[in-house]
C-alpha cells in the first residue's frame, strides 16, 4: 500500500479548511498555511448553506444545521408597494461565512494551521513540492493545493494569461440587526428569502447568524445583496476607489466607501424599494460594495500543485454555490486520493476531470442568471432556473 500524502493547503479559509479536514480523515498529514496573521474576518457575508457546505460538519463535525444556519421557508417577491408578487413555499438553509469558518476550524488541528505564513512561491522536483514562505520558511510536500481565493497568487503565478472578467455589474452588501426593523418588515423578511425585481437590477434579503452565531428571531442579522449594474471603465473607476484613492479591484470593505457613493445608493433605495427591503438597505451603517467578475480556468492541476475553490472559478453569486464549490472540491479530491491509493498524480486526473467540468457548468448557469437579470429582463419569478443548487437548481 502506497499511503496517503503529506498534504499542504495554501489558504486558510472556508474551501481550504474543508480540504485540510477531509484529507486529514483519509489518512494525509495535512497543514494550513493562511496569510493572515490573525483569525479570518468576513464581517458581513451571508451564504446560503447548501448540502455540501454543511456536509463535513453535520457528517463528521456531529452539528445540526439549526445549530450553524438560520432556515427560511419561503421564496417570496414583492412589488414596489410591498404587496406579494409571488411566493412558493421552499426551504433553505442561510448561514454566515464567519459562523461557517469558525466551526470548521474549531474541528482542525490547531498546531496545523499556521497564521502569517504567505506562500510566496513554489517549485517541484523529484516527485515532492518545496513550498516557500514569505518567512523563508520551506516546506517540503507531496501535494501542495492551492484555495488563496478569487485574487489568487498561484494563479496568476500558474496561468498568467487568466484574468478576472468583469460581469457589468456590482453588488451592493451589508447587514442590519434584526431587531433594528419594525415589526411589520421582521414579519415579511424573518421567514423568507426576498427579492424585489427592479430594471436591470435585483435585490435579495434573507436572515442569518449574528457575528456572535445567535440564531435566534431578533437577534439574527438581516443581510442584503443588491446587483446595480456598472459600466467599466470611468464608472466603475469611481465606485471602486476608496476614501483614500486606492482603486480597489474586487471589494470595498465596510467604512471605505464614499460617502457621496452612498448617499446616491441611499437616494435611489428610497425611490424604488418595497418598504421592508428598503429599511434593511436604508438602516445598514456602513454598507459595501463587491465588483461581480467571472474567474475560469484551463487547467486546475500542474503536476502536484492544483487550484481549487474560487482560485480556480469564480462564479458569480446567483446559483449560492460558490462555497459549496469549493468545498466540493476538496471531498472530491480526497475520494481519488483513496481511490487511486494516494497515487497524487493519478488521483488529480481523475479528479481535474470532473471538477473543470463542475465548475464550468456552473459558471456558464451563474452567467444566464446574472445577464435575464442585469441586461435581457428575462428574470422572472418562479423561475425554476433561480432556485440555488451546485449541479442544477435545487441540487
Amino acid at each position: 500500500m502506497r499511503g496517503m500524502p503529506r498534504v499542504t493547503v495554501a489558504g486558510g479559509s472556508v474551501g481550504g479548511l474543508t480540504a485540510a479536514l477531509v484529507l486529514r480523515d483519509i489518512g494525509c498529514d495535512v497543514q494550513v498555511l493562511e496569510r493572515s496573521s490573525t483569525a479570518l474576518q468576513a464581517r458581513g457575508v451571508g451564504i446560503a448553506a447548501l448540502d455540501v457546505t454543511l456536509e463535513y460538519l453535520v457528517e463528521r463535525g456531529g452539528f445540526q444545521p439549526s445549530a450553524v444556519c438560520s432556515s427560511t421557508e419561503w421564496i417570496r417577491f414583492l412589488n414596489r408597494d410591498a404587496t406579494v408578487r409571488y411566493e412558493k413555499n421552499h426551504r433553505y438553509h442561510f448561514s454566515s461565512w464567519n459562523t461557517i469558518y469558525r466551526t470548521l476550524l474549531s474541528l482542525f488541528d490547531a498546531d496545523r494551521y499556521l497564521l502569517g505564513a504567505e506562500v510566496t512561491g513554489f517549485s517541484q522536483h523529484d516527485g515532492t513540492v518545496t513550498a516557500t514562505v514569505g518567512s523563508g520558511m520551506r516546506i517540503e510536500t507531496d501535494l501542495l493545493i492551492c484555495a488563496d481565493g478569487v485574487g489568487s497568487a498561484a494563479r496568476a503565478r500558474l496561468l498568467p494569461e487568466v484574468e478576472p472578467a468583469y460581469a457589468g455589474y456590482v453588488a451592493w452588501r451589508g447587514t442590519l440587526p434584526e431587531r433594528e426593523l419594525s415589526a411589520g418588515a421582521q414579519a415579511v423578511l424573518g421567514d423568507a428569502i426576498t427579492y424585489q425585481i427592479l430594471p436591470h437590477s435585483h435585490i435579495l434579503v434573507y436572515p442569518i447568524p449574528a457575528l456572535d452565531g445567535s440564531l435566534a428571531e431578533g437577534e439574527r442579522l438581516m443581510n442584503v445583496v443588491w446587483y446595480v449594474n456598472v459600466a467599466a471603465g470611468a464608472p466603475l473607476d469611481a465606485i471602486m476607489t476608496d476614501l483614500d484613492g486606492v482603486r480597489r479591484q474586487i471589494s470595498l470593505p465596510p467604512g471605505a466607501v464614499a460617502p457621496a457613493t452612498v448617499a446616491g445608493m441611499r437616494q435611489v433605495a428610497g425611490d424604488l424599494l418595497a418598504g421592508p427591503i428598503a429599511e434593511v438597505m436604508l438602516g445598514i451603517p456602513e454598507p459595501f460594495i463587491q465588483a461581480v467578475y467571472d474567474i475560469e480556468v484551463p487547467r486546475m492541476t500542474f503536476g502536484r500543485v492544483c487550484l481549487i475553490g474560487d482560485a480556480a472559478f469564480a462564479v458569480r453569486p446567483h446559483a449560492a454555490a460558490g462555497t459549496a464549490k469549493a468545498a466540493a472540491d476538496g471531498w472530491a479530491l480526497a475520494r481519488e486520493l483513496v481511490a487511486a491509493d494516494g497515487d497524487v498524480p493519478v488521483a488529480l486526473a481523475a479528479w481535474e476531470r470532473r471538477q473543470l467540468a463542475l465548475g464550468r457548468s456552473l459558471l456558464a448557469r451563474c452567467r444566464d442568471i446574472g445577464d435575464s437579470s442585469q441586461f435581457t429582463g428575462t428574470f422572472r419569478p418562479g423561475d425554476p432556473r433561480l432556485i440555488f443548487g451546485l449541479h442544477g437548481p435545487g441540487n
